[in-house]
């Protein structure tokens, strides 16, 4: 039985009920929010407290007064917790081997299995179920797309082709949606956008444009909005840009580095953007707050100066694998995203190698 109580209940005829006093449901059942796109969001003029549900991002979303917030909320470990996964690369041969960690914890990665094409320089994304891999050079530019079921071990299946055939982009990811963004189109750079429903297979889709065309970029993502920064045009750029996920389009300019730099990598919780090392060589990390537009801010240093690494996170702790430091490395850094400071060693990967992808099951946009 469901029980509904109030002190008092008006404007009955008008724009709906209020209740006056506490209002308590004692069911078994559930209470069903208000929902929408984030096109339908209200905004400015709802009342702080307000409460709905996002059908882009499949996520609760508070109105704190000023913008709309995600609620947070946690999903259950896979095989013993937040995997982390790094594939391909260059040792100095082109491999298509596939690492694995828990990013809780820290060790050396363990085998998984192979991509479905050896290759580096590739762009990887990520649901909570399936890893996703993109592009890359064979050393020839290839438009393949693989995936993986990220809590099992084994080879990576055919999913479909990039609209490009290019290596040098990178991708972000919510649930849903993977973006992939970027590269190298022999032989020009490129400012391509494409997008996949990760849960299905098939061939990419065009989602629009980047504001540079540029190689080497780094990409990471909330579960609205998905960041690209950095890269090469004819020269190191600073340049931050972001998309809506669920939204086509263009990309716009959302602010600049701390450093200009290419062949860097990112990860990111539902809230912080974290980018690390690059060319020229570098060990800067830099962050940005995702919701908002601006600068990126120092936050520390990776144990290496490195760059052509690769980066996975969870919502809590932002993990660095591989490079050139100069020579092929099997490093593993991590950090605490949420807190500012210099990584730590984490362990090492099954080969040094450089030109890489990371990706996981638990990132910021999930």
């Amino acid at each position: 039985m469901t029980i509904l109580r109030a002190n008092t209940i008006s404007g009955l005829g008008t724009d709906g009920p209020v209740f006056d006093g506490s209002l308590e449901f004692n069911s078994q059942n559930y209470v069903i929010l208000p929902k929408g796109t984030t096109g339908d969001r209200v905004g400015l003029g709802s009342t702080a407290g307000a409460l709905r549900y996002n059908t882009d991002s499949n996520k609760v979303e508070l109105w704190d007064g000023n913008q709309w917030v995600e609620v947070q909320s946690s999903r259950p470990d896979l095989n013993g917790g937040a995997r982390g996964i790094f594939a391909g690369g260059y040792t100095p041969t082109v491999v298509n081997t596939i690492d694995y960690i828990t990013i809780s914890s820290t060790g050396n990665a363990t085998d998984f299995g192979d991509l479905f094409q050896a290759r580096f320089f590739n762009g990887s994304c990520s649901s909570s179920i399936r890893g996703i891999f993109a592009g890359g050079s064979t050393p020839s530019n290839v438009n393949t797309i693989d995936f993986i079921t990220i809590s099992s071990t084994g080879n990576a299946a055919d999913f479909g082709d990039l609209t490009e055939i290019k290596q040098a982009l990178n991708a972000c990811s919510s649930n849903i949606r993977g973006i992939f963004a970027g590269g190298f189109v022999t032989p020009v750079n490129t400012n391509t956008i494409d997008y996949i429903t990760i849960s299905s297979i098939g061939n990419a889709v065009d989602f629009g444009d980047l504001t540079q065309a540029r190689r080497y970029p780094a990409a990471c993502s909330s579960a609205v909005r998905g960041i690209f920064g950095g890269g090469y045009t004819s020269t190191q750029i600073n340049t931050i840009d972001f998309i809506t996920i669920s939204t086509l389009g263009n990309a716009q300019d959302f602010g600049d580095l701390t450093l200009a730099r290419s062949s860097l990598s990112a990860c990111s919780s539902a809230v912080r953007g974290v980018f690390g090392g690059g060319l020229s060589n570098t060990n800067t990390i830099d962050y940005i707050t995702i919701s908002t537009l601006g600068n990126a801010a120092d936050f520390g240093d990776l144990t290496q100066v490195r760059h052509n690494l690769a980066a996975c996170s969870s919502s809590i702790r932002g993990v660095f694998g591989g490079g050139y430091a100069p020579g092929n490395t099997n490093t593993i850094d991590y950090i605490t995203i949420a807190i500012q400071g210099n990584a730590i060693d984490f362990g090492d990967l099954t080969q040094a190698r450089r030109g890489l992808a990371g990706l996981s099951n638990a990132h910021g946009g999930l």
